[in-house]
Formats: structure tokens, C-alpha cells, sequence
């Protein structure tokens, strides 16, 4: 049976206020409209749905059996209208972010913290792993959007939008003698640095690779904050995205060694899938590109 929404949402207001003067007043239509509209349903069912009485209406058995059921589908349409609407005034929703480390300390947290205060009600998930874990989580929709360091391989699908510029230096602890040099000069196995699997690791690697440096490092470490006080004790040139070094470089618990041919820089990079996600997760990445 072709029968519209409209149609059923007319019955379940004729049956709910035994009137079609009720009805028509409550759907702004006019009682022509309404009975026109319950005559053209029982022609379509092939049933009365009503008796109609001196002061209205009121179901037949067959009637009340239809109502049963599309009374509460027509609850349950209504309700998601409503709950639709919050959303787009932003009074509800939920924003899922994949974001490393460094990416949520140094580039995500402001801006969450802007939006919070802004649209309190929006839930916000946020994973934090490494880019490649994240990254497969974007691509599994299991989060809207994800911010990481490049560098990063092409997903179909996937687009990269840079958001900030970051640089890669070398530290070492306050007390140590330093001089600007090359990368090559210094000895091998005196790097601290992150562990595999990050693609901090890759560019690094590629840098030395790029200059003919096979690094044997002392220590290998899960975050960048480690590499700060392993750096800051005298144990090894760490190798970290400056951000995570700002504040040992302030007090002078760490300096930085200067190169004469530094890493180039590199970007946070925002990654999000063709397809639309919600409005909320769509306001807060637009906050980013400004």
C-alpha cells in the first residue's frame, strides 16, 4: 500500500483527540483536509477506522488496532525530528577525534576547550594513539576526524588538510658543552629516540637515512615527554618536536643543539573521510582552518 506519513500522522491525531475539528486545529489544516484525508486512508485499508458520533469520533476495532501500532511509530518520527533539531542548534551530539600526543597537548586542547565553553552540551570522545592506530580507526569509522603528523601516505578517501607547521630539533641536558654542528658528527648511538611505529620515528629516520646516518640509539622510549627528561639527566641528545621541549628549554634544564643542516619542518595535519559527519564535529574542524 502507497500510504503517506501524512495520512497516518492525520488518524493518530483524529484518534488521540476524538475530533477532526481537534485535529484540524492542531495540524493547521482544515477539516475538509482532514476528512478527506481519513476517507482516503479506509479506502486504501479497506476498513471504517471510525464511528463517527454526534460529538465526534471514536475507533472502531479495527481502528484501535492500527492505532496501537502507528501511534507509536508516529511517537518515535516525532522524536527523532526533535532530537534532529537539537543537533543542528547544538544542543546534543557527539564528536569522536583520533589525535596522537602531541597533536591533542599542543595543537587540540585549546581549541576543545574554546568549544566547550561554547556548545557544553556536545560529548566529545577522544582516542589517543599513535598516527598509524589512529589512522586505521579513521578509516574503520570509528572517529569523525583525526589529527597526526605528517609524514603520511595518501588514503583513498582521506583528506589531508595542514593545520599547523612543527619542527623537529635535538636537545641536551643544560650542562653540556655544545656548538653547532652537523648531524653527521655526532655519534650514533647517542640519540634518544621514539620508538617504531610513530611517524616521528619514519621522519626521523628518513632524515638520517637522507644523510647517511645509521642511528644506534641509547634509548627508545613510548613518549616524547620521556625523551625531555631522559635528555634533561644527561643520558643523550633526544630527538622531539620542539613544543614538547619549550618548557625545560625556558628553565635551561635542556638546550637545544644547534644543526647546520636542521630537520625541515613538518605539519599537524587534519585527516577526515569524504563522507559527512555531524554538524558538531563539522563546527569544530572548520575552527581549525581560520
Amino acid at each position: 500500500m502507497n500510504i503517506s506519513y501524512d495520512a497516518y500522522k492525520v488518524f493518530c491525531a483524529v484518534a488521540s483527540l476524538g475530533s477532526i475539528t481537534g485535529a484540524a486545529e492542531k495540524l493547521y489544516i482544515s477539516q475538509p483536509a482532514v476528512s478527506q484525508s481519513i476517507r482516503q486512508l479506509e479506502e486504501a485499508l479497506g476498513c471504517a477506522l471510525f464511528v463517527r458520533e454526534p460529538k465526534g469520533v471514536r475507533l472502531t476495532e479495527e481502528g484501535r488496532l492500527l492505532y496501537s501500532h502507528v501511534s507509536e511509530g508516529i511517537r518515535k518520527i516525532e522524536a527523532g525530528e526533535r532530537g534532529i533539531a537539537r543537533m543542528l542548534r547544538m544542543d546534543m551530539g557527539e564528536i569522536r577525534i583520533g589525535a596522537s600526543d602531541m597533536t591533542l597537548q599542543y595543537f587540540l586542547l585549546p581549541y576543545l576547550e574554546a568549544f566547550h565553553r561554547q556548545h557544553p552540551e556536545i560529548r566529545i570522545r577522544i582516542t589517543n594513539n599513535p598516527t598509524p592506530q589512529t589512522v586505521q580507526a579513521l578509516l574503520a569509522d570509528q572517529i569523525d576526524f583525526a589529527l597526526v603528523s605528517d609524514p603520511l601516505p595518501a588514503y583513498k578517501g582521506v583528506r589531508c588538510t595542514p593545520v599547523r607547521e612543527i619542527r623537529d630539533i635535538l636537545v641536551c641536558s643544560g650542562t653540556r658543552q655544545v656548538q653547532t654542528c652537523r648531524l653527521d658528527d655526532l655519534p650514533p648511538d647517542d640519540f634518544i629516540l621514539l620508538e617504531h611505529g610513530t611517524s616521528t620515528r619514519a621522519f626521523l629516520d628518513r632524515e638520517f637515512a637522507r644523510r647517511g646516518i645509521r642511528p644506534d640509539p641509547k634509548f627508545e622510549l613510548a613518549t616524547s615527554a620521556l625523551i625531555v627528561q631522559f635528555a634533561a639527566r644527561g643520558l643523550g641528545i633526544g630527538c622531539v618536536v620542539r613544543d614538547f621541549a619549550e618548557e625545560k628549554l625556558r628553565t635551561g634544564e635542556i638546550q637545544e643543539l644547534l644543526l647546520a643542516d636542521p630537520f625541515p619542518p613538518r605539519h599537524i595535519c587534519l585527516l577526515r573521510r569524504e563522507q559527512a559527519v555531524s554538524r558538531a564535529s563539522e563546527m569544530l574542524m572548520a575552527t581549525f582552518c581560520m
